[in-house]
């Protein structure tokens, strides 16, 4: 048997898998040698990574196509704007044909059924909001940029407003909080709760503040996005796929790329375990991945790493979209077990040591990878995945499918015709603002004191009322007295975040 016998051999399933091309020998496709992945092992998650340019949300798209036909729900974040053309039929022309008949393709065009999300509402797409509460301190200590330190008192923070029923539902409930916990009357309560220096306190509030003045304000409240939504199927049995439209938040990576995770986490929060199924729940596009792990403290990698493995036994798979496998951590990669990995450049010294790591994280194969890396044309990919009894494939080098659907976004008015036709618009497209922690600290009455009390501790004229109200011995009282029901009931998980008992 030739090499590219034994590799093809090595794609022969039995069951249902996902077609990505055909096998590229001596630079020429091998339209009867078919490079596929078997649909029950799409949640043991994946990496699509290549240079600028590659092809990799077109590979994202094929993907997530087939996966849709196969009635499995899917997730893009769609950082550039260029994904939502997966619910438009795509355009024949002599390029799509010609590609078509090199991999034996029986192509025809095809819209899928397609959601579109926008965080906070900025952008076009049903608005995904969180509340503090819900998003918790670990992931908002990333956003916020704080220190492992200053990471470990916000936690402390939040276990404070959850054992005295303080509803932190947007970012002027938690800086309330804070705001109590860093004034004269609050030092009592921020011995209480341990290890939480009111210098450090200081400084998160200091960086609350920031962040809101910078307009990050909208991405937190409620309603609250239930994940769940993301898990649905069309009345014609396809499963949605949920774009997240991010161009508007481009200046933002931090935040949005901890939203992401803070969907992923919740999703794990959530759902039960299923252990190996016949297709996934959900497969989940982690687009600009190396964003998630800049500057991450060792705890939040730990619990990325943590929730990567465990939430393949719940039908999720996920797979992290780069430049190079490195911007993934070791440990996280060991667990992308199916690769797409297209053209990288060796243009400097940093390049070749890139391309050096990339090939050590393939299977031992025939080729030359180094060399064929760096000389794959757009639409090609060095491809290994899991076999059905969860075997790494032959490495294959392979020309990949065309997508069925529009190669391109949709334009404005159609996307925002889609998103305001949608049975969720009504759900979330409005914020509310119910009472909640500030509210309630807000609308106490002042304590009644002697006139020379009262011109002692009259508040400075830039003073906000927040600050008055929690400044008093009434939040004292109340932070003692409100119910804690509502405490009682939260539970976090790996990354701090919270689901109430529904």
């Amino acid at each position: 048997m030739s090499d590219s016998e034994t590799i093809a051999a090595g794609y022969a399933f039995t069951g249902p898998a996902l077609d990505l091309g055909a096998l590229l020998w001596d630079g020429a496709p091998l339209p009867d040698a078919q490079i596929r992945i078997p649909l029950p092992m799409l949640n043991r998650h994946g990496l699509v990574a290549g240079a600028t340019g590659t092809g990799k949300t077109k590979t994202l798209q094929l993907i997530a196509e087939q996966l849709s036909a196969q009635g499995v729900p899917v997730f893009l974040a769609d950082v550039k704007g260029d994904v939502s053309g997966i619910s438009a039929p795509g355009v024949a022309n002599d390029k799509v044909a010609g590609r078509a008949a090199e991999v034996r393709q029986q192509w025809t065009a095809t819209g899928f059924p397609a959601e579109f999300y926008a965080l906070g509402g900025i952008g076009h797409g049903i608005p995904v909001r969180a509340t503090i509460t819900g998003f918790g301190p670990v992931l908002l200590s990333k956003v916020l940029q704080l220190n492992q330190t200053q990471e470990q008192s916000l936690g402390l923070i939040f276990h404070y407003a959850d054992t005295k029923g303080l509803e932190l539902i947007d970012l002027k409930d938690l800086r309330a909080v804070v705001t109590f916990l860093t004034s004269d009357e609050g030092k009592t309560e921020l011995k209480n709760i341990g290890g939480l220096s009111t210098a450090t306190a200081g400084v998160i509030l200091r960086s609350l503040t920031a962040f809101e003045a910078q307009g990050m304000a909208d991405f937190f409240g409620e309603p609250e996005f239930d994940t769940s939504e993301l898990l649905r199927t069309a009345s014609d049995g396809r499963g949605m796929v949920s774009v997240l439209e991010l161009p508007a938040v481009q200046d933002k990576p931090q935040l949005f790329s901890t939203f992401l995770m803070w969907l992923l986490a919740d999703l794990f929060h959530d759902l039960p375990e299923v252990g190996d199924a016949d297709k996934p729940k959900l497969v989940f596009f982690f687009d600009e991945a190396h964003l998630l792990f800049n500057d991450a403290s060792k705890a939040f990698l730990d619990s990325i790493t943590q929730t990567v493995r465990l939430i393949r036994s719940k039908g999720v798979g996920v797979f992290f979209v780069t430049q190079t496998p490195k911007d993934v951590p070791g440990d996280v990669l060991a667990q992308l077990g199916n690769r797409v990995q297209h053209a990288l450049r060796a243009f400097t010294p940093d390049d070749q040591k890139a391309l050096k790591a990339t090939v050590k994280t393939f299977p031992n194969s025939s080729y030359d990878l180094e060399e064929i890396l760096t000389g794959l044309g757009t639409g090609e990919a060095v491809v290994t995945v899991l076999s059905e009894n969860g075997a790494p494939t032959p490495v294959a080098v392979t020309r990949l499918r065309a997508p069925e659907s529009l190669m391109g976004p949709i334009d404005a008015a159609t996307l925002d015709a889609a998103v305001k036709s949608s049975s969720l618009y009504g759900r979330y497209a409005q914020a509310v603002d119910r009472e909640s922690a500030y509210e309630k600290l807000a609308s106490r009455p002042q304590p009644q004191e002697t006139p020379k009390a009262a011109a002692k501790s009259a508040p400075k004229e830039d003073e906000s009322m927040v600050q008055q109200v929690v400044g008093s011995g009434m939040f004292k009282s109340l932070a003692r007295s409100v119910g804690t029901q509502i405490g009682r009931e939260i539970t976090r998980s790996l990354f701090g975040t919270a689901r109430r008992k529904r």
